[in-house]
């Protein structure tokens, strides 16, 4: 490990990715499963993300945060009556979100009534506006960020954001097809298991160690690159 504390991987005894590929697929039922799962976070090019509105970058928001606590299949049920509810998630009609239309939010049996993370909506509103301002759209800001320092980009989320921690940020990022590592449980018990870390955690000097590894986000970044090609 080095004086930073992140580890030199050319004193570290790594499995390939193939190996750490074929783990996986064991876990999930096979390489055709595997594929499939994975193909649900596809990466976009830059380009692609960058096309996306303000709009979708706020709907994108709102569902991995009000994901938190409940199965995804709840959150694809409930959603159509979230895009109603939210009126399409109009960054600018939802940044001003009045006391009365809050209330009526809360109230409404559509959604889910969580009163923290609908008055964050108005919040993450403004963050789009504001980062609209700035580059045209908001999806430019996310679409220009270089992947390799994939976890800058998720802590100015959690500051800038409302209602996100290191997990949805990151998926988040996957909804809009930015390449996001999850630091799962089961993640962090794997990158102990292979000495990258010497225990479960998911904090900045863990974040840095698994950033600054190859095996972790470098086969993205050559997925990526492989779809773009």
């Amino acid at each position: 490990m080095t004086k930073s504390g992140i580890h030199d991987e050319e004193k570290m005894k790594l499995r390939s990715f193939k190996k750490i590929f074929d783990l996986a697929a064991e876990r999930k039922g096979g390489a055709v499963n595997l594929k499939r799962i994975l193909a649900e976070s596809k990466a976009r090019p830059p380009k692609a993300v960058a096309k996306l509105s303000d709009d979708r970058v706020l709907s994108a928001m709102t569902r991995t945060v009000f994901a938190g606590g409940f199965a995804w299949h709840i959150i694809d049920r409930k959603w159509p009556a979230f895009e109603i509810a939210f009126g399409g998630f109009n960054p600018h009609a939802c940044a001003f979100l009045n006391d009365e239309q809050l209330d009526a939010l809360m109230r409404d049996r559509s959604i889910i009534r969580s009163p923290r993370k609908i008055m964050g909506v108005p919040m993450n509103a403004r963050f789009v506006l504001d980062l609209a301002a700035e580059y045209g759209n908001a999806a430019r800001f996310f679409a220009q960020w270089p992947d390799e320092t994939f976890v800058e980009l998720n802590a100015i989320i959690r500051k800038r954001g409302s209602g996100f921690g290191f997990e949805n940020a990151a998926r988040f990022l996957r909804a809009l097809g930015k390449p996001a590592f999850i630091a799962s449980p089961d993640v962090l018990a794997a990158l102990v298991r292979e000495g990258v870390l010497e225990r479960p955690s998911s904090g900045k000097k863990a974040l840095a160690q698994m950033q600054a590894l190859p095996t972790v986000l470098a086969p993205i970044v050559r997925i990526r690159k492989e779809e773009l090609s």
